[in-house]
């Protein structure tokens, strides 16, 4: 069989020129937004160069695993507990009701077939996208912005299992499923147990550090084989292979807490060849595949778009009211309803399984993707301004207590 990587070639070029374009100019954009930008240009609804063959959607779901892994890597569990758990979570439940409400209200004017997954996918905040729009920005250790960091995090997890509970495409009730859901987390806790058993073993420890800064790369090659575990295992089971790639980096970043010190490194490595290789496969591939000139050809879909992104901003904006007893000041409010207002990969993962399904039509697939994107540029900007305003009264300990 003759299998061309010509589209690989130029999704690989794409992956290179869009975060050179964007330091060589200066351009505040985060760099997923101008590869999806850029595979439309590439893909074969405008220039035609590049299209979604095998090598590219092996190297896009890799990168899809990959992204995942490193969103659960994110989750710092140290920080969900106490009040700060308590009003995040209820911030989370408030931001599912109103989703559900504007789910039914777009179904009941024709926009959309399934009111639930709809609901799923505005409840959503882009974790993977937010911290490192904090990081890049400086403002991870203020206070407030660890409560959006909290906060993002519960509505990354939230729409992930709801996924694999209602839309996992297997057959079988939400019972089953929930179920099979409990019986999967027990094998991911007993893999974790494993895991710190053998972190514990001096003879395992030492080869680990034996082989981590070789080219073995033991520890990057063990993590990709959770992964892969996980993968199969959660598709195994009737879930969706999503959740399988987040509990991977969830449960690496509970056991590998390298309290001495030995591969403080690891984590970067994983970054680096999640992000510096399969990543940006997944971004670029989903604009290969969006069809723009559906959402252009008619006003009324390209109108879409403003809906969803107006649904976004309610659905997750509204609910950050909720953290005025953490605020200093309102702007803060503000400034953490726009950063959970941001997503962009739970809309272009969970939109895939929707048109897979039959559940979203293509041309409302696309408008989620642009509202998407937009929220991405936007928000984050908006948002960033007003916390650089914030001066810091208290510190985090005094300001949540537990």
């Amino acid at each position: 069989m003759d299998v061309s990587f010509d589209s690989v070639a130029i999704i690989a070029a794409v992956a290179v020129v869009a975060p050179l374009a964007l330091a060589l100019t200066r351009f505040s954009l985060p760099a997923i937004v101008l590869e999806i930008l850029l595979g439309i240009v590439v893909g074969p609804h405008v220039l035609g160069w590049a299209s979604i063959d095998e090598p590219v959607t092996v190297l896009s779901r890799i990168g899809l695993a990959f992204l995942l892994l490193l969103a659960g890597l994110e989750i710092d569990f140290g920080r969900l507990r106490g009040r700060l758990l308590r009003l995040t979570s209820l911030s989370f439940v408030v931001s599912f009701a109103l989703a559900l409400a504007v789910g039914y209200g777009l179904r009941a004017a024709d926009l959309v077939k399934s009111p639930l997954l709809i609901a799923i996918i505005l409840s959503a905040t882009g974790l993977g996208i937010v911290l490192p729009i904090l990081k890049d920005a400086g403002q991870t250790a203020t206070p407030f912005s660890q409560v959006i960091v909290a906060g993002a995090s519960i509505a990354e997890v939230g729409p992930i299992v709801l996924l694999s509970l209602f839309f996992s495409g297997e057959s079988g009730g939400v019972g089953s499923k929930l179920v099979l859901l409990v019986g999967f987390a027990a094998f991911v806790a007993a893999v974790g147990a494993t895991i710190v058993g053998f972190e514990h073993s001096m003879r395992v420890s030492d080869a680990l550090v034996k082989l981590q800064d070789t080219t073995s790369a033991i520890r990057v090659r063990g993590a990709f084989l959770l992964l892969a575990l996980f993968v199969v295992l959660a598709s195994k089971f009737g879930l969706e292979a999503i959740l399988g790639a987040f509990l991977a980096g969830a449960t690496l970043k509970l056991v590998d807490r390298d309290e001495a010190m030995t591969h403080a490194f690891f984590h970067r490595k994983l970054e680096s060849a999640g992000f510096g290789v399969f990543v940006p496969f997944f971004f670029v591939s989903t604009g290969i595949g969006l069809d723009v000139g559906a959402l252009f050809g008619s006003a009324s879909a390209l109108a879409r778009v403003p809906i969803f992104l107006g649904a976004l901003l309610l659905v997750r904006g509204l609910p950050a009211a909720l953290y005025r007893p953490l605020a200093e000041r309102g702007s803060q409010l503000v400034a953490g309803g726009l950063l959970q207002a941001t997503s962009l990969s739970i809309p272009v993962v969970a939109g895939q399984i929707g048109v897979s399904l039959g559940l979203i039509r293509p041309v409302n697939y696309v408008a989620l993707v642009a509202a998407g994107l937009l929220s991405v540029v936007v928000f984050p900007l908006v948002s960033l301004t007003l916390l650089r305003r914030t001066v810091t009264a208290a510190p985090f300990a005094e300001s949540v207590p537990a």
